[in-house]
């Protein structure tokens, strides 16, 4: 047995010894609870997203025709080809989830009935639309701006969506400010942006129907960037 023992591979570890059992945790420790998260910082309200990145049109999301949509979508579908006269892409792709486009489709017309008048609603959509570069909502709102008879200016500046460079309108570029506020605040906007909203001959209940427009845009341009929807040829010419 000397032998084996001595004739391996180096010296075998001590079985005898054993783990000390007697050790416990020091359980007196507390957690600093006095530190306080940052609430000064400020968020960047220069930073846009860049709008010249193409969607990836290879995705996994079927551009639906009424026929092949899922029976829920297909009269949401017939009615928008019936009003347009053709099948938006990002709507063709968000029937997947007839839930989704019944929801959008209500919402927008709630919004659309809001007392909000139509330009000032196209100030929140477009705010929306370019904060998240969404380049179908930028291209169509684009044209119904110029339906609207809005100013090349406006909507230039609208696209270009510098958060430091107020429109020329200053009831309009109220409705702007205060949506970004809205948006960068979660909501929380505190009295004096809100006191400057009103300022302007705004209400309270234009000032939740401003929440209401941020709602129902963030919904399509987060489900057109999801599904790499493209811009539709009939809106090349606003893109």
């Amino acid at each position: 047995m000397s032998q084996l023992a001595s004739s391996g591979h180096g010296t075998r570890p001590d079985l005898a010894a054993q783990p000390d059992l007697t050790a416990q945790p020091d359980l007196t420790a507390q957690p600093d609870l006095t530190a306080q998260p940052d609430l000064t910082a400020q968020p960047d309200l220069t930073a846009q997203p860049d709008l010249t990145a193409q969607p990836d049109l290879a995705g996994p999301f079927t551009e639906h025709t009424i026929e092949s949509a899922p029976a829920a979508a297909r009269r949401f579908l017939t009615a928008t080809r019936d009003h347009l006269g053709y099948l938006p892409a990002g709507l063709a792709r968000m029937a997947a989830s007839p839930q989704l486009i019944d929801g959008f489709m209500k919402l927008t017309a709630i919004f659309d009935s809001s007392a909000l008048d139509p330009v000032a609603r196209e100030v929140v959509i477009m705010t929306v639309a370019t904060r998240n570069g969404c380049h179908i909502c930028v291209a169509m709102h684009t044209a119904r701006l110029a339906a609207l008879g809005a100013s090349a200016d406006l909507i230039a500046a609208l696209r270009d969506a510098d958060p430091l460079e107020p429109l020329k309108d200053e009831r309009l570029d109220a409705v702007r400010v205060f949506t970004l506020r809205v948006l960068h605040t979660a909501g929380d906007v505190g009295d004096q942006a809100l006191r400057d909203f009103l300022g302007h001959g705004y209400t309270t209940q234009n000032a939740l129907e401003v929440v209401l427009g941020i709602g129902t845009y963030t919904m399509s341009t987060l489900a057109n960037r999801l599904t790499g929807a493209p811009v539709d040829d009939q809106l090349a010419a606003y893109a």
